[in-house]
């Protein structure tokens, strides 16, 4: 297993493929495969289920996550992703929040053999309603598929004062009869214009149709 260079040794890959290391051993949340090397259990990340997963596939560079991080996750589903970035920052928090009942509840069964995953009902749009409950953010991870993506990320990040984020912008999301290209540079221009340095954009294809991974970084 090599680690990817910039992932704190905590992102591997073994024939092309993406593993994280498992932070519960034994447990499988999406029927992922599981591998076990020199005592270690590793999780087979498959960038099909994951736009995070994606990116680094594609040869993504920056990846602002580390062992020792507190992640705001927003849309975090079934939580197919967030409990690889619970391994990832096996060491910190990663707040999960999902808007829909049915989604969370699947959340809350997944976060159970996690301790450092906390799952959270709320409206990614309205962090004051869940701020009481999130603290010491140094990364905001964003998989929100609604309008204005780039805000609810600045929205976030400026609450709770995280140094970094991402977004994968869905373009569907944003006007379905807009050119993706020309929405993916509104989101870019968007976080600019909020204060934010673009460390990274990368297109998300073939894994995920008209989508880009957007990095920045608080200035």
């Amino acid at each position: 297993m090599e680690p990817l260079e910039f992932s704190d040794g905590t992102v591997f890959t073994e024939r092309r493929r993406l593993y994280t290391a498992s932070a519960a051993p034994g447990t499988r949340t999406y029927g992922e495969r599981l591998m076990a090397i020199g005592g270690t259990e590793y999780r087979e990340w498959d960038p099909r289920r994951s736009k995070l997963a994606a990116y680094l596939a594609n040869s993504g560079k920056v990846l602002p996550i580390r062992k020792d991080s507190n992640v705001l996750y927003l849309g975090a589903s079934s939580g197919t992703t967030p409990s690889h970035v619970s391994d990832i920052a096996s060491g910190g928090k990663v707040y999960c929040v999902e808007f829909a009942p049915r989604m969370f509840r699947e959340l809350v069964v997944n976060c159970k053999p996690r301790p450092n995953m906390m799952p959270i009902l709320a409206d990614a749009t309205k962090p004051s309603e869940y701020e009481f409950m999130v603290s010491g953010v140094d990364v905001v991870y964003q998989d929100v598929a609604q309008k204005n993506q780039a805000d609810i990320l600045a929205d976030n990040m400026e609450k709770f004062g995280a140094r970094y984020g991402m977004v994968a912008v869905k373009a569907r999301s944003e006007d379905v009869s807009e050119n993706p290209k020309t929405i993916f540079k509104k989101a870019e221009s968007r976080l600019k214009e909020r204060g934010f340095r673009i460390l990274d954009t990368l297109s998300l294809e073939p894994y995920e149709d008209s989508h880009e991974m957007i990095v920045v970084e608080r200035t």
